[in-house]
């Protein structure tokens, strides 16, 4: 049974620092490219941040580039998204996101493996 699941969430003031993880589990996760994407309340699903298998591609939305950095770790399952320089624009539902392809896609439709997702709010 694939399992993906988001920790690390929750009220940050603006300007501050959350850093988010995702295990996973049931896949070949060193195979696999991964992905995070965010919901905010009335809107729909937005492509944040995207790795290849092997971290040497990074793709990142205009959105969170240069505040956003995405990580993993192929000996743990483990992705990462460390999130500097938080906005209240960032507040939203945090999913982690999977694919049987190696190289990333900015299309969230293409991935297969889904987590549950974790809220990060962005407050003073």
């Amino acid at each position: 049974e694939v399992q993906l699941v988001e920790s690390g969430g929750g009220l940050v003031q603006p300007g501050g620092s959350l850093k988010l993880s995702c295990v996973a589990s049931g896949f070949i996760f060193a195979d696999s490219a991964m992905s995070w994407a965010r919901q905010a309340p009335g809107k729909e699903l937005e492509w944040v941040s995207s790795t290849s298998w092997n971290a040497a591609t990074t793709l990142y939305a205009e959105s969170v580039k240069g505040r956003f950095t995405i990580s993993r770790d192929n000996a743990e399952n483990t992705l990462y998204l460390e999130m500097n320089g938080l906005k209240s624009e960032d507040t939203a539902v945090y999913y982690c996101a999977g694919r049987g392809e190696s190289w990333p896609s900015t299309d969230s439709s293409t991935y297969d493996y889904w987590g549950e997702g974790t809220q990060v709010t962005v407050s003073s």
